[in-house]
């Protein structure tokens, strides 16, 4: 696109982005984003896609185990309860009117 005269190159002091300003309409009309290094290159998705696929089975696997574990925990917590359940003695509840 053909640069006028009215129009000047700025780069952003944030962000490194190029900027061109028309002093006549004393707006940016064009803008380019700055190159950035974290972007990853369009060849690589399918490497990305895989090991996001590969992270998702493994975060599955390990809650199926875990619910599977879950019924084995819950069934020895509640044996506990019932022994201790069990040893102690029975006794009345005490109120709050009972302590007056």
């Amino acid at each position: 696109m053909a640069k006028l005269t009215s129009e000047f190159d700025a780069t952003c002091p944030c962000c490194q982005a190029k900027l061109v300003i028309d002093v006549n309409l004393r707006r940016i009309v064009r803008h380019e984003d700055p190159p950035s290094a974290d972007r990853p290159e369009l060849d690589d998705a399918h490497g990305i896609l895989a090991k996001q696929a590969a992270r998702r089975e493994a975060l599955f696997q390990e809650s199926v185990n875990a619910e599977k574990t879950r019924g084995d925990a819950l069934s020895k917590r509640f044996e506990e309860a019932l022994r201790q359940a069990r040893d102690e003695p029975v006794t009345k509840p005490t109120r709050d009117f009972d302590l007056e």
